[in-house]
């Protein structure tokens, strides 16, 4: 049975604003040299690498705790009561489960948010596996959170379709040696074909469970 993995940050629902402020808010109060754009770049990284991207390598663990759970609260504060489904995901995820896809999320994000998402957007019981930013030890773009997500789901990576937004996670995609779909919620279709995407769309409204279970079998998964 074949797998969907879907990123959640721009694949699942757009958040990448509440984010961007979320993050400026927590620098600002730190004191931290944190730019929206700066955020923009590093979106689909841990919060551990954008910290020491920021702080340097030698960051305590305990310090880059304190930073993201801050920071992270700030995110839920700011997008409780405003998380929707991005344009056409909810047929999409019916049709994906209709043509015979395992659905997972696979995410550098912390469990808390993926988790207001599932109850927010009603889908409760979607997905076989949902593994965050903490399950993993290597953040984007290294394949640990979807190799992670495809094993907790049962199927091989060789069986596995990704959707991503950012580059950093199509890399992580192809290095797991799985399809990667591209969406342009957050960069545009050169960035994430320049990544690596197999196919890019604008969202995953534009897409057909039919013609995605045929390009596995072209591609000898």
């Amino acid at each position: 049975m074949p797998l969907a993995i879907l990123d959640h940050d721009g694949v699942l629902v757009d958040t990448l604003k509440l984010h961007q402020d979320s993050w400026v808010a927590m620098a600002a109060e730190a004191d931290l040299p944190i730019t929206s754009e700066f955020v923009l770049e590093t979106f689909g990284m841990t919060n551990a690498m954008i910290l020491r991207m920021v702080l340097g390598e030698s960051l305590a663990d305990a310090d880059v705790l304190a930073y993201s759970d801050r920071k992270e609260a700030m995110y839920r504060d700011l997008a409780r009561g405003r998380i929707a489904l991005m344009d056409g995901v909810r047929p999409f995820l019916d049709a994906m489960t209709a043509a015979g896809f395992v659905l997972a999320i696979g995410s550098s994000g912390v469990r808390k948010n993926l988790e207001l998402t599932v109850e927010e957007c009603g889908l409760p019981g979607r997905f076989a596996a949902i593994v965050a930013g903490e399950d993993v030890t290597r953040g984007k773009p290294d394949p640990q959170v979807f190799l992670l997500a495809a094993e907790r789901s049962g199927v091989a990576p060789g069986e596995s379709i990704v959707f991503e937004d950012a580059p950093v996670g199509i890399r992580a995609a192809k290095a797991a040696g799985m399809l990667a779909v591209g969406v342009t919620s957050s960069h545009d279709e050169a960035a994430l074909r320049e990544a690596g995407a197999d196919v890019v769309v604008p969202d995953l409204s534009r897409l057909d469970p039919e013609e995605l279970l045929a390009r596995l079998v072209q591609s000898g998964r």
